[in-house]
């Protein structure tokens, strides 16, 4: 998989955020309506990484700093993998990506948002040495949300 930063609105970042909220409408009912800035992925506040199998656009995802937390955090958003693509490692490889760019750019902390209806997610999550966490943002107050955070460890710099 090529991993490339784009602007959030780049249209392949748009057709994967469709098939993501379709997911969410199969799974939860409704989209995912938690409020997002564009230019929150904007360096330096923040970055989206989109992946591409054959030219094809398969996996994104994102994070924005300053929104939730303490000032070292920063949140991932829009993380998804195309179906067909899953369980080849792939979410792995983007969410290595995000959190590498994450501590290059000194942030010292990962936090995200799931629920409970995507059970693997959240057994990805807590396999990629997240630990959960009290819930925040959007959907803070639905019994079904389930927060995670991970401390970054600064990359040696060549």
């Amino acid at each position: 998989m090529l991993i490339e930063t784009v602007p959030f609105t780049h249209p392949d970042v748009e057709t994967l955020t469709e098939a993501a909220q379709r997911f969410y409408r199969e799974r939860y009912g409704d989209p995912d309506e938690s409020p997002i800035d564009p230019a929150e992925f904007a360096e330096p506040k923040g970055t989206f990484l989109l992946g591409t199998l054959d030219g094809e656009p398969i996996a994104c995802g994102g994070w924005r700093s300053g929104v939730h937390g303490d000032p070292g955090d920063v949140e991932i958003k829009r993380m998804f993998v195309l179906a067909e693509h899953r369980g080849k490692g792939l979410a792995r490889v983007l969410i290595a990506e995000l959190e590498r760019t994450a501590a290059l750019a000194g942030f010292t902390r990962v936090i995200l948002e799931t629920g409970t209806e995507q059970p693997e997610a959240m057994a990805f999550y807590v396999s990629t040495g997240y630990h959960p966490i009290p819930s925040f943002g959007y959907y803070r107050e639905a019994p079904e949300c389930r927060c995670y955070a991970k401390q970054l460890t600064t990359p040696p710099r060549s």
